[in-house]
C-alpha cells in the first residue's frame, strides 16, 4: 500500500449522540400517506413532507433533518455497539475543519471521549491546561457554558480550540463525577514534542527512558533518533511508556512499529464493503533490546496498534493496565447538502488476526498508578521488570 493511501487512514477518537421520544394520537380526519406522496421517496422525505405540509407551525426543516440522521447514527451504534460513528451537522463540520487547518490553539491536553464528554488523557507540562491545575482522569463535561456531552469528540474539542490569547471556560468534572469547578484558560501556542527521553536506572543497569505522546507525521524518525542517542549513551534496555498516547496516524503506528519489527504484517484492516490489507513493517528495526512498554486505559488507536505488535512479536512485554479497546477506524463522508457522517468503515486486527474493539490489550504485569500520592508506581514497576529481565539475561 502507498505512503498517500497509509496517510489517508488516520486513527480517531469520537463521541454518541442522543435521541429522544414522542408520544401522540391520530386524528379521524388525518389522510392517509397512501397517494399523497411520491413512490421514489424514502420514509424519512415522507414523514419531513408531512410535516411541513400539515404541521400547524412553520417548521423549518433543516433541523429535523438532522436530528433524523443523529437517529439513524444512533441505532447504528446501539445496535452494533459502536462508539465511534457520529454526525457532524454544518455547524459542527465547520467549527472541526477550521480547528485542524492549523490557524487555532488550544490548554495542552490529550483526550479520550466517555459519555460526559471528554476525559483528559494527559496534561503537558507548562501549558494553560497544566497552569490551571486540570488533572489526568478528569472529565471535561461543558464548554461556554455548553454541555459536550454526546458531541462528536473531534467537535468537541475544536469548542476548545482557538486564537492564542483568547479565552475559553471550561467546566470540569473530577473522576468520581462527584465535584465540578469551572475554569477560565487563555488559550496559546502549545507546542509539545512526539518523543521525549532520559536515561533511568533499572536494578544496576542505565536504561533508556522515552515516552511518545502521539503518532503524528515524523514521530517514528523521532522515536528512532531518541532510542538510538539513548543507546548510544549506554543505555541497556527501554522502557517505551505509552500512557496517556491517544493515537494518531496508521501509517505512523506501522512506521514506529518498524522501529522494533524487522519484517511481518503489523496490523491489518478488514471492512464490510473493504478488503482485507495487511500492512508490513517496512525493515531496518532497532537491534533487539529487552524492552518494556507501559500502558493504562488512555492508550489507544494506534498506541495500541504499536503495543500489540511488540507483544505478538515477543519484543516486549506490557506493564500497566487495559488499554482502551480503540479497534476500529473511521472515514468522514462529507454530504451534499452540508455536514458529514464520521462513519466506522473497519476494524484492526493484531498481528495474530485479533480485534482489539472494545476489548483492549491486557498487561503481562499489572501496574497502577495510585492518585492519592505522587509516586509514578507504573514506571516504578515497569523498571523493575526490566532491571529483572537484564539481570536474567546477563
Amino acid at each position: 500500500m502507498s505512503a498517500g493511501a497509509l496517510r489517508a487512514l488516520a486513527v480517531g477518537l469520537i463521541v454518541g449522540l442522543a435521541v429522544g421520544l414522542y408520544v401522540g394520537s391520530r386524528a379521524d380526519d388525518v389522510e392517509p400517506l397512501d397517494g399523497l406522496l411520491g413512490d421514489d421517496q424514502t420514509l424519512s422525505e415522507e414523514a419531513l413532507d408531512v410535516i411541513e405540509q400539515n404541521y400547524f407551525e412553520d417548521v423549518e426543516l433543516r433541523p429535523l433533518e438532522d436530528a433524523s440522521i443523529e437517529a439513524m447514527v444512533t441505532q447504528l451504534r446501539r445496535r452494533y455497539e459502536d462508539r465511534f460513528s457520529h454526525y457532524f451537522n454544518v455547524r459542527q463540520l465547520k467549527r472541526f475543519n477550521e480547528a485542524t487547518s492549523g490557524r487555532f490553539t488550544g490548554i495542552g491536553l490529550s483526550v479520550l471521549e466517555v459519555k460526559k464528554g471528554l476525559r483528559v488523557a494527559s496534561v503537558f507540562d507548562d501549558t494553560p491546561a497544566a497552569e490551571a491545575g486540570i488533572e489526568e482522569g478528569e472529565v471535561i463535561v461543558a464548554v461556554e457554558g455548553k454541555s459536550i456531552a454526546g458531541e462528536p469528540a473531534d467537535a468537541a474539542t475544536a469548542r476548545i480550540k482557538g486564537p492564542p490569547g483568547t479565552e475559553v471556560t471550561l467546566e470540569v468534572s473530577d473522576p468520581s463525577g462527584d465535584k465540578t469547578r469551572e475554569l477560565t484558560l487563555e488559550r496559546a501556542e502549545v507546542r509539545v514534542p512526539a518523543v521525549q527521553g532520559e536515561i533511568r536506572q533499572a536494578g544496576d543497569d542505565e536504561v533508556a527512558y522515552v515516552r511518545l505522546a502521539g503518532f503524528s507525521e515524523g514521530s517514528h524518525g523521532e522515536l528512532r533518533d531518541e532510542i538510538g542517542r539513548l543507546y548510544e549513551r549506554g543505555a541497556q534496555g527501554l522502557v517505551l511508556d505509552l500512557r496517556g498516547n491517544g493515537g494518531g496516524l496508521l501509517n505512523e503506528a506501522v512506521l514506529t512499529s518498524s522501529v522494533f519489527v524487522e519484517e511481518g504484517v503489523v496490523v491489518s484492516t478488514d471492512g464490510r464493503v473493504q478488503p482485507q490489507t495487511d500492512y508490513d513493517a517496512v525493515g531496518g528495526a532497532l537491534s533487539p533490546q529487552p524492552t518494556v512498554v507501559l500502558i493504562d486505559r488512555n492508550s489507544a488507536s494506534a498506541a495500541e496498534i504499536l503495543a500489540a505488535a511488540l507483544s505478538d512479536y515477543d519484543l516486549a512485554t506490557l506493564v500497566g493496565t487495559r488499554s482502551f479497546g480503540k479497534g476500529t477506524f473511521q472515514e468522514v463522508i462529507e454530504l451534499d447538502e452540508g455536514g458529514a457522517l464520521s462513519l466506522t468503515v473497519g476494524e484492526y486486527l493484531t498481528a495474530e488476526g485479533v480485534s482489539l474493539a472494545g476489548k483492549g490489550i491486557e498487561p503481562d504485569v499489572r501496574a497502577r498508578d495510585k492518585r492519592s500520592t505522587d509516586a509514578d508506581e507504573g514506571l516504578r514497576e515497569a523498571l523493575r521488570v526490566l532491571g529483572s529481565e537484564l539481570q536474567a539475561s546477563e
